[in-house]
């Protein structure tokens, strides 16, 4: 099935809810955990930079995921939270097996997953990448 229309459709989907899940997660990681709790989080998982990676994580995720809703610098987003999820599956879950449940890799791996197919084909036409594109 090779029709504009439903591929559009499809990332638009991807997008949306990767980027909002994204969002999600870097807003409890700065608001409702808080950084400092985030922090002792990444240094009990022996995440190196504890400190400064669970500032860098948070602002990744919520402004990634953003743009990734919207359909802005979707490649270069993308790109950025596949390599945060791929860390996360390196650094902190891959040890724990598959299951969520176990805190395992099925959630991040999935997520990485999806954020490599939004770099391989960008954002579609309902984005901001493809409104833009127009003036230039």
């Amino acid at each position: 099935m090779d029709r504009p229309g439903v591929r559009d459709a499809g990332l638009l989907l991807l997008r949306v809810v990767t980027g909002v899940i994204m969002v999600a997660h870097g807003w409890r990681k700065l608001v409702v955990d808080g950084i400092d709790a985030t922090t002792r989080a990444f240094e009990a998982a022996g995440v190196p930079q504890p400190g400064m990676s669970a500032w860098g994580v948070s602002i990744v995720e919520m402004l990634g995921g953003a743009l990734v809703v919207v359909g802005l610098l979707t490649p270069a987003a993308a790109g950025v939270l596949a390599l945060d999820m791929l860390a996360a599956l390196y650094l902190v879950h891959l040890h724990n097996g598959l299951f969520v449940a176990d805190g395992g890799m099925e959630l991040v791996l999935l997520l990485a997953t999806a954020f490599v197919v939004l770099v391989v084909f960008g954002a579609g036409r309902a984005s901001l990448d493809r409104a833009l594109s127009r003036f230039g």
